[in-house]
């Protein structure tokens, strides 16, 4: 079952529950979705686009949760931290710290940088060799790491 046929019967089993807190993180996936089709004038989305939806949106809620947190509005930061959990339950799992380093480290043999002046060209070359799987937060924190 793709993601997007999974979403959708989510939201039914999410309807037939009555739990609208899951229903209102579905709804917002599935009109990502939705958004993306038009955008590409397609029937359908595969899975790799669906992904991407997904980490857009995950993003949002990230940058949404911090916003609410600094505004002192932890009601708001909560809601939006339980469609979170609901999105990222259609995610796959990112690389764990050692794997993030292990990565990090090849890049910078295989670039052969050696200051922070060419963090740029490391981190360029992890993320489009691990594309989706690792954080591109953490990643930055194991580069400066490593090449200072």
């Amino acid at each position: 079952m793709s993601i997007f046929e999974d979403v959708s019967a989510q939201m039914k089993s999410a309807m037939k529950a009555r739990d609208a807190e899951r229903l209102k993180a579905l709804r917002g996936i599935r009109a990502g979705f939705i958004t993306a089709m038009k955008e590409d004038g397609a029937d359908s989305l595969n899975d790799e686009a669906c992904l991407n939806v997904l980490r857009r949106v995950a993003k949002q809620r990230r940058d949404s949760i911090d916003s609410y947190q600094q505004a002192g509005r932890a009601d708001l930061a909560a809601e939006e931290q339980a469609e979170l959990d609901v999105i990222e339950t259609f995610l796959p799992a990112l690389a764990d710290d050692a794997q993030t380093r292990q990565w990090v480290e090849e890049a910078i043999a295989a670039t052969g940088a050696s200051s922070m002046r060419e963090m740029g060209r490391v981190m360029g070359q992890v993320m489009k060799d691990h594309k989706g799987q690792v954080d591109g937060n953490r990643t930055r924190a194991i580069v400066q790491e490593l090449l200072s």
